[in-house]
């Protein structure tokens, strides 16, 4: 099995499902040059996000702390701890930043 990001109006392999474990983040490097952070959570949804700390510019959520507050998951950046919710790509600490959010599927290898 795969994990697949939408990316235009197609699908991309990112990785192999096997590769995520809950609550640690992958990096995948996209066809544009940009990186995603990949994340599953202990019921198995698949999350993805923008790897690129907005605050930071480094590209580093992937080495994120996974939480969740009041249901929703989120990723705290390594570096200066702001959490973006894995679902909307939001920030919890700043409502002006977000960081892009992907669809992803679970697709046969």
């Amino acid at each position: 099995m795969t994990l697949q990001l939408r990316i235009d109006d197609s699908w991309f392999t990112a990785c192999d499902a096997s590769a995520l474990t809950p609550g640690r983040g992958v990096a995948a490097l996209l066809p544009d040059g940009r990186q995603a952070a990949l994340f599953t959570d202990r019921k198995g949804r698949a999350y993805a996000i923008d790897n690129r700390d907005p605050f930071s510019g480094a590209q580093v959520l992937s080495r994120g702390l996974i939480g969740s507050e009041n249901g929703r998951p989120f990723v705290a950046s390594p570096l200066l701890k702001q959490r973006f919710d894995l679902e909307t790509g939001h920030c919890l600490d700043d409502e002006t930043v977000t960081v892009q959010t992907f669809t992803v599927r679970v697709g046969a290898n």
